[in-house]
């Protein structure tokens, strides 16, 4: 064979072999979300944003949730049966109040039992959406957060601090103007937290509604699940394998070094260490969204 077709082989393969690992993904996350609706008898969906690609106020975007995941959300949730539960899994820097709040509204109107899952974070608009859930089980070292409103690239809490600090005559219009939109966009998001709590918690939702919505934390302030226990939400740490595996397969994108690495067996014993584990070739984590 020319060696000039064995090079335009080698190019066609290498252009296919992509598409074909997307495919091969593609099917693997098929069967482990399928495995998750059989241990739950329910509908699955995922909400999982992995692609980070700056961060602001310690909170990582790139990847956040937008007008097209509150329509595929709510398209699968409007195609559940009413009788069956539905199971999210949510990891999420959060994203659009609007998306996230048509995903949340879709959610508590479901009449049968929906759960989310929370195996790393679910920050500020995947808090949103998770306190619509009848029960929100996070692995326990995952993270939620405080759901209060940003107006542009400032909180809306710190823009009405610094108008209330200063005279009016010495603020200019524009600064004006965002603390009146902040006041007017808390107040919707505590109404609106507080009417997806109140199935939940019933007398204090307007409480835990002003805590998380007010601003009194930085908007990447982790709601841990004790914390989220204190305030009265549904919370269990009972976060099963199926989704675990499920996380596995949304890694980081492939051009970015793992940081992490381990071997991807049970530790146990006195000694801490594996009881006899057999060679096998170290698994590779991506790095995670940190706080800092």
């Amino acid at each position: 064979m020319n060696p000039l077709d064995l090079l335009w082989i080698f190019f066609i393969l290498s252009s296919l072999q992509p598409l074909v690992q997307q495919r091969i993904l593609a099917a693997q996350r098929a069967h482990a979300l399928r495995q998750l609706e059989k241990r739950d008898g329910s509908r699955g969906i995922t909400l999982i944003h992995r692609h980070d690609s700056f961060s602001f106020l310690g909170i990582p975007f790139g990847g956040f949730i937008n007008i097209d995941d509150s329509e595929a959300v709510i398209r699968a949730i409007e195609m559940t049966d009413p009788k069956l539960p539905i199971s999210m899994v949510i990891h999420t820097p959060g994203g659009l109040v609007l998306a996230a709040e048509q995903i949340a509204s879709a959610l508590a109107a479901h009449p049968a039992p929906v759960k989310v899952y929370v195996p790393h974070y679910a920050m500020s608009g995947g808090t949103l959406i998770a306190l619509a859930a009848d029960s929100i089980v996070m692995a326990p070292s995952a993270v939620l957060g405080p759901v209060d409103p940003q107006i542009g690239e400032y909180p809306a809490a710190s823009v009405l601090v610094a108008v209330d600090q200063k005279d009016k005559n010495e603020v200019d219009d524009k600064t004006l103007i965002l603390a009146d939109i902040g006041r007017k966009a808390q107040q919707q998001v505590q109404t609106f937290v507080e009417r997806l709590l109140k199935p939940h918690l019933d007398g204090s939702a307007p409480d835990v509604a002003r805590t998380l919505s007010e601003g009194r934390w930085t908007h990447d302030f982790p709601i841990e699940p004790d914390y989220a226990r204190s305030l009265g939400l549904p919370v269990s740490t009972d976060l099963p394998d199926e989704v675990r595996l499920l996380m596995r397969l949304y890694p980081q994108p492939r051009n970015r070094r793992p940081s992490v690495e381990y071997i991807p067996t049970p530790y146990g014993g006195s000694n801490g260490s594996a009881s006899q584990p057999r060679p096998r070739t170290p698994g590779r984590e991506p790095a995670r969204p940190t706080s800092s």
